[in-house]
């Protein structure tokens, strides 16, 4: 960040007062809402990774990691601060750190101002070296300390030395299952100095890479180094060109590598690198699965806006839930910073003429219009300059309109200036390269008929804060003396059983389904609405679904709903519209409009980015114009009108956007629109979950700037994204992934008796997410009581129709006799994995990773199913149609089937049994301990000519139940050895039964 530059330079001598007047502990004023003020001590660890104070009930949760401050902010500018009285506190000796996803504010009072000075130095320090850290050394300085940690936490007594019986229940923790004798004999070795019986730090470092020894790294350092224990810098040119497929690999880059990542000053000096180092640069940034280049901009980015899909953000001012929570500016510093590209900004009118943000009918409180601007200007383009997307959401009236449009010219001046901006080819959108620092504003624009005189008129008024229903929203009418603190106490004790009730929560479990899952409360309404439609298809009215602007304008007659908005309906008559071959037909539905009054001064700000509703689309020329869906009629629209809709989007924008219902700010799955070629599928940011960490992995690639170039094949063109074969000329890709290892795996997060568990049983899941056709999972076996370095060495084969939008997801379970628990995931663009061996580290989690061999390969010409992807094409062995595929394929879609289904009520919820659960589980889980066997010839023609069962997930996914054993390429000896033979010693591993030795073969 810009502000902490100058924190950089500090001089020594003041960083070191700084660090130490922090770690010795400073007594402030913790402010908290609805409560008075509580003394605590605060301090910084001595590692300076945490901040922590006491005393406090819950003293493991008591802490503030420095990765997490977001900002430090000086004097009373938190909500808090302004809700204390203006002289109870003296501004310059208070703070605010700003941390977590939420931007959950710490704010403190010290009793000088000097202390508070000294704070706010030392913290801003700290986070601008984390700031200026690359990705080795931030590796290497979470690892240090993860170890440093790991001995403390294990020193129970304090006394900075570790017995044999603290390390037998850090084992435990680390889920390493070991047998005593092993462990003691380690811990003899380690413990060198005169103090017998116990290990110092340093002692337990040593011993702790005794444990940490990797065999399968070393075995395949053997391989490539003639059975010698280190490598040459010949010999590691060589395993980086054949292995890791890296071009260009010179001496000089070898000798850097040895530089880098050898420990042994002798090694160093003979230029070699030997297991230690070998294993410091195969756990490096180096060799993550993750390709280097894609952490910067490399696609083309002067193609029209409509070619890019665009992270973006709903509700984005939320904290939380969209009833209560609280609405930040600093929301919108995180998300931009994060690589969002288009923001939402719900305006209303708020008190002495000054607009206000936040969500309406609801409690969630207000912040100023203008403070939203002013900090979008600030961090808008402080991480890439890729144009920002300001998606104005209007219930203002005329006067506060123009306020708001006062502003956005004042704070933001030239950056809205467009008139420079090169559009290419006529009738096209600009490209972000030639919008680069410049804002869009999303929002209405006048009808070009009223002439450039008017000052004001009316527009239709079709947004995504009109989808609230009327069960969602509060009404206040306090009587009997009721106050709004008592309305405000018992909505929320309201919402929080809701939450209970629905379980609410992204998960991976796909049961968690929020929007049929969500408010009780409104399921007598949905029912009524939901017969209402069928009462009127069934009376024979005239219908449009077939087509496919008429599911684009499906929308429900509303009320009006704000003093502040002056609105008009107007009867239109059904009238045709014929765009063109491209654009499909687009047809206006005969139905009575709600309108609003927009003034000129905002509509003027409105240039590429025009909001219109479905059904006032028509060809005249224009480019700019976006069109809004919420997530269950855009499902409509993908399941009815895929192509069409994919080809209105190679002109134009499309932004999709959750369901109402989704009141606890969950997230919908945004793949179907993806597929469609939908660019702004807005999500809550403020959620975490699976669907955030699909979209995270998706803008992850391209430098994260918050834009992806859509395949080739959705900007020109067409093809069905639901079909069975849906690229029949293009080639595919193969990928083999053999999932080799797992490294210092945790417990799952949620784990009922914590640390004091029993050790984990994990399994690997590989899930492919893409096109329907593309959707697959697949897993190894169970690896019995270790966690700390489980070896499966298995490998995962998948066939992908369309990489170029496909994820290839890595999650890590633990198995127990009822289902299965969540470890840890990593979600990676196909088109950014890396081929050789890498390690794929678990996002969140420290040390935790998976080490894996990648083998890509392209299959061309016309192939057997089969060939291509055994699990989908288990459907045609059991004789499914066509049609019965795309079906069941609707699971991956927002699971709202069309009106006449079998399961026509789209808030239905399947609740599993636990019998049922154990039955999936013996389905779909890998054997526990499941042992690999060796396959003859004849056995494998056997083996092939059968078939193996596939199961579908209540998601949709094809999942892989009982594979059929394979013959695996033998790409080093750890593929026999490590299963086999890790009892035999290294010199009779390396070599084959018949006396030979076992080079390496490239699979």
């Amino acid at each position: 960040m810009a502000d902490l530059e100058v924190y950089k330079n500090l001089s020594p001598e003041k960083v070191e007062r700084c660090m130490s007047v922090m770690q010795s502990g400073t007594q402030m004023i913790k402010l908290k809402r609805g409560t008075k003020g509580l003394v605590r001590l605060f301090y910084l660890d001595e590692h300076r990774t945490r901040l922590r104070w006491r005393p406090s009930r819950k003293s493991e949760k008591a802490k503030i990691l420095i990765d997490s401050i977001y900002k430090v902010t000086e004097g009373r500018q938190s909500e808090i601060f302004h809700r204390q009285a203006e002289g109870n506190f003296d501004p310059s000796c208070c703070f605010t750190i700003y941390h977590g996803n939420h931007m959950e504010s710490l704010d403190l009072i010290t009793s000088n101002p000097e202390e508070a000075r000294t704070w706010i130095t030392g913290l801003k320090y700290l986070m601008a070296g984390i700031s200026d850290e690359d990705s080795l050394a931030k590796r290497q300085r979470t690892h240090d300390q993860w170890v440093k940690q790991t001995f403390e936490e294990a020193d129970k007594n304090g006394d900075g030395l570790l017995n044999i019986e603290e390390i037998h229940q850090l084992m435990h923790k680390l889920n390493v299952n070991l047998p005593r004798r092993k462990v003691r004999q380690m811990f003899q070795e380690a413990d060198t100095d005169e103090n017998q019986g116990t290990l110092t730090f340093e002692e337990f470092c040593v011993f702790y890479k005794m444990m940490s020894l990797r065999r399968d790294l070393y075995l395949l350092l053997l391989s490539y180094s003639d059975k010698k224990d280190h490598l040459t810098v010949e010999e590691l040119a060589q395993f980086l060109k054949v292995e890791q497929k890296m071009s260009n690999v010179t001496l000089d880059y070898c000798l850097d590598v040895i530089k880098k990542f050898e420990v042994s000053e002798e090694n160093k000096v003979k230029n070699v690198l030997g297991i230690e180092g070998f294993t410091n640069f195969m756990r490096s940034p180096a060799c993550d699965v993750f390709n280097p280049l894609h952490h910067e901009v490399y696609q083309d980015m002067d193609q029209p806006l409509c070619n890019y899909y665009i992270a973006s953000s709903h509700n984005t001012y939320l904290t939380g839930d969209q009833l209560l929570s609280q609405s930040k500016v600093d929301m919108y510093a995180r998300v931009l910073q994060e690589g969002c590209r288009c923001v939402e900004v719900d305006c209303w009118d708020g008190p002495d003429g000054e607009p206000v943000v936040h969500h309406g009918y609801t409690l969630t409180s207000k912040i100023l219009f203008k403070d939203v601007v002013e900090t979008i200007n600030k961090h808008a383009f402080v991480k890439n300059e890729f144009p920002v997307i300001l998606s104005i959401e209007n219930h203002c009236s005329i006067q506060q309109q123009r306020k708001i449009a006062q502003y956005l010219k004042g704070i933001f001046q030239d950056k809205l200036d467009l008139s420079s901006v090169d559009t290419g080819e006529c009738r096209q959108l600009p490209s972000p390269q030639s919008l680069k620092g410049k804002i869009l504003v999303k929002g209405k624009k006048l009808p070009y008929h009223l002439g450039d005189d008017a000052e004001e008129g009316e527009v239709s008024d079709e947004d995504s804060a009109d989808e609230i229903e009327d069960e969602c929203k509060f009404k206040l009418h306090y009587s009997n003396g009721t106050t709004e603190h008592q309305v405000e106490s018992f909505i929320r004790k309201k919402l929080d059983s809701l939450l209970k009730e629905s379980q609410i929560r992204d998960k991976e479990d796909p049961d968690s389904f929020t929007v049929r899952a969500l408010l009780k409360a409104t399921h007598e309404g949905l029912n009524a609405h939901l017969k209402q439609n069928l009462d009127v298809k069934e009376s024979g009215k005239k219908s449009h679904g077939r087509s496919l602007m008429a599911n684009f304008g499906k929308h429900k007659q509303k009320t009006p709903k704000s003093r502040s908005k002056s609105y008009s309906t107007d009867d239109e008559e059904d009238t045709l519209q014929n765009p063109g071959k491209e654009g499909g037909q687009l047809y206006r539905l005969g139905r009575r409009r709600r309108t609003m009054k927009l003034c000129r001064e905002l509509s003027d700000l409105v240039v590429y980015t025009n909001s219109v509703a479905a059904q006032d689309i028509v060809d005249d020329g224009t480019t700019g114009n976006v069109l809004s869906f919420s997530e269950t009629r855009a499902h409509q629209v993908v399941q009815q009108k895929s192509e069409q809709f994919m080809i209105y989007n190679q002109k134009q924008l499309t932004r999709i956007y959750p369901s109402a219902y989704r009141i606890d700010s969950s997230n919908f799955n945004p793949l179907p629109y993806w597929n469609a070629g939908c660019q702004l599928v807005a999500l809550n940011y403020q959620s975490e979950g699976r669907m955030m960490q699909i979209n995270r992995a998706k803008f992850k690639a391209n430098g994260n700037c918050g834009y992806i170039l859509k395949p080739q094949q959705m900007c020109k063109g067409t093809f069905n994204p639901l079909s069975g074969d849906p690229l029949p000329a293009n080639p595919k890709k193969q990928l083999i992934l053999k999932v080799i290892s797992g490294q210092q795996l945790p417990k799952p997060p949620d784990s009922m008796f914590g640390d004091r568990g029993e050790i984990i049983d994990p399994f690997v899941e590989v899930e492919i997410i893409g096109l329907p056709v593309d959707c697959c999972k697949d897993q190894t076996r169970v690896v019995d009581d270790n966690g700390f370095n489980p070896v499966w060495e298995e490998t995962l084969t998948f066939t992908v129709h369309m990489p170029e939008i496909a994820l290839v997801r890595f999650l890590v379970w633990d198995h127990d006799p009822i289902g299965r628990d969540f470890v840890g995931q990593r979600t990676v663009t196909f088109s950014s994995l890396v081929p050789g061996y890498r390690h794929v580290y678990l996002e969140g989690l420290t040390e935790a990773s998976i080490f894996v061999h990648i083998t890509i390969n392209e299959i061309f010409g016309k192939w057997s199913p089969l060939i291509l992807n055994p699990s989908y094409t288990i459907l045609h062995f059991l004789g499914a149609t066509k049609n019965r595929q795309l079906q069941g394929l609707k699971g991956l879609f927002n699971k709202n089937p069309r009106h006449g289904s079998s399961e026509n009520n789209s808030h239905y919820v399947r609740k599993r049994s636990i019998g049922d659960r154990i039955l999936r589980r013996t389905a779909s889980a890998p054997a526990k301990g499941r042992k690999k066997s060796k396959v003859g010839f004849q056995e494998m023609v056997e083996i092939k000519d059968s078939v193996c069962e596939a199961t579908r997930d209540q998601d949709g996914v094809l999942r892989r139940t009982t594979r059929s054993l394979q013959l695996r390429p033998v790409s080093m000896p750890v593929d026999k050895n490590l299963l086999g033979a890790l009892s035999l010693p290294i010199s009779e591993a390396a070599k084959n039964t018949d006396g030979k030795e076992n080079y390496l073969v490239q699979i």
